[in-house]
């Protein structure tokens, strides 16, 4: 045997071996914008680690929810790493389902990330999940159709400002709605912006003693304002659209105003996605006067369930999609205005940011503003804005959206929805025992 013939052979060797020790990571993941622009990006992250394929299951957010749900409960082992949200971590974190992120590399600067988003994603200060993006939410609205109705949007608006505003500038006939709200059900969906709503309104989801609280009258409040808004000022079948709905209805001039995710504002103000992109402005999530705005706080997170084989290869997955270089590839491919917003301090003390990103004080603003400690009025045993932090919360939340759904589209009426909530409620908490 030669020398050439015993190097090629060793060389084979090698390749196969290489190829043989290729991990694959399933990561599951939600179907909103930042996340897609994520996948394309990817080639950056396999030029670093060629030894890392990845295959994505990317899922509309309610179907996401319920797939991860099931698949950590029972220790599937289908996902290598998940998307997640706020709600979730804790949770998950104390069954023992998600494993600490100890390991995401020297450079990570941990201590750089939102101390609002960071301490959601803690438990036992331990992280348990890394923020992708951040948000709270706020008005975006029509500039030019504020304009032409002689109106100006205060930073600090109120619910009744909204209102009237919305009328004002709903034009029917030419397919223009004073105002696009979540309709679809789902307690990450409709229930989350309903939530932070009635938290401005004074309403809270549970007493003290854990009583469900819809039949008392700042629910009916915050709800009968809600459908009456929608039917005089909102779309039709509005009970269907969530945010990717509502997002795809402002971008091509359908909305008037638009109170969603903070997110958002990159792409209603990206010329390449957004008709509007040049009239769009911001102001804070409006409030009754109070002391609650209807804000919220959420981070889409990426997380390693304790099922995963494959533990090396997702840190450093992970790693690399919640990076500050991550962002600065995000700027330099698409732009600064594009780079995942919420979750780091830097990013907001980068002046190419500032200027390329106009909704960037009031993102920022809008996050700290929410306290997932205090989120009511009135005091209450739980914590989350938009969310009751228990694991009941999943499918009480649902059901309690489906009936605010029906309502929103004349199926049952305002008073019909809260006694069904009420009743449900009442029930599945009775049964979870938190009230004796």
């Amino acid at each position: 045997m030669t020398l050439r013939t015993i190097l090629l052979g060793a060389c084979s060797a090698l390749a196969f071996a290489g190829m043989a020790s290729a991990e694959t990571l399933t990561i599951a993941t939600v179907n909103n914008g930042d996340m897609i622009r994520m996948q394309k990006l990817t080639d950056d992250f396999k030029a670093k680690n060629p030894d890392i394929d990845l295959e994505w299951v990317t899922l509309e957010e309610n179907v996401l929810r319920q797939k991860v749900t099931t698949d950590i409960a029972t220790k599937g082992g289908q996902y290598d790493v998940l998307t997640i949200g706020t709600y979730e971590v804790p949770i998950w974190a104390k069954q023992n389902w998600l494993l600490p992120l100890d390991n995401l590399g020297a450079d990570y600067d941990a201590d750089d990330l939102l101390p609002a988003i960071r301490s959601g994603l803690t438990v036992d200060g331990k992280l348990y999940a890394a923020p992708f993006y951040g948000e709270s939410s706020m008005v975006m609205y029509r500039k030019d159709l504020f304009d032409a109705a002689g109106l100006k949007m205060p930073d600090a608006p109120t619910w009744d400002f909204i209102a009237d505003a919305a009328k004002k500038i709903t034009d029917k006939d030419k397919e223009i709605y004073g105002i696009c709200l979540r309709g679809k059900a789902g307690w990450g969906e409709n229930m989350a912006f309903l939530t932070a709503m009635s938290n401005s309104f004074g309403a809270r989801w549970f007493d003290e003693s854990w009583k469900p609280q819809f039949d008392q009258p700042e629910w009916k409040d915050t709800l009968a304002f809600y459908v009456d808004l929608m039917k005089e000022a909102g779309p039709p079948g509005a009970s269907s659209n969530g945010f990717n709905e509502n997002l795809a209805l402002f971008q091509t001039g359908k909305c008037g105003m638009w109170i969603d995710a903070t997110v958002a504002a990159s792409f209603v103000s990206n010329p390449k996605e957004s008709k509007v992109a040049d009239k769009v402005g911001f102001a804070l999530a409006p409030d009754k006067g109070l002391g609650k705005r209807g804000n919220w706080l959420w981070a889409w997170s990426l997380a390693i369930p304790a099922s995963s084989q494959k533990v090396e290869a997702a840190e450093k997955f992970v790693a690399w999609a919640t990076s500050k270089d991550y962002t600065k590839l995000v700027a330099e491919k698409e732009g600064w205005l594009n780079a995942p917003p919420g979750t780091r301090t830097s990013l907001y003390e980068n002046a190419e940011y500032q200027k390329a990103a106009a909704f960037a004080k009031m993102t920022l603003d809008s996050i700290n503003a929410a306290d997932p400690t205090k989120p009511t009025v009135k005091p209450v045993p739980y914590v989350g804005v938009q969310f009751v932090a228990i694991p009941e919360f999943q499918g009480i939340g649902t059901a309690v959206g489906q009936q605010f759904s029906a309502a929103l589209a004349g199926q049952v009426s305002v008073e019909q929805a809260l006694q069904s909530a009420q009743q449900l409620t009442t029930r599945e908490m009775t049964k979870a025992g938190y009230i004796k």
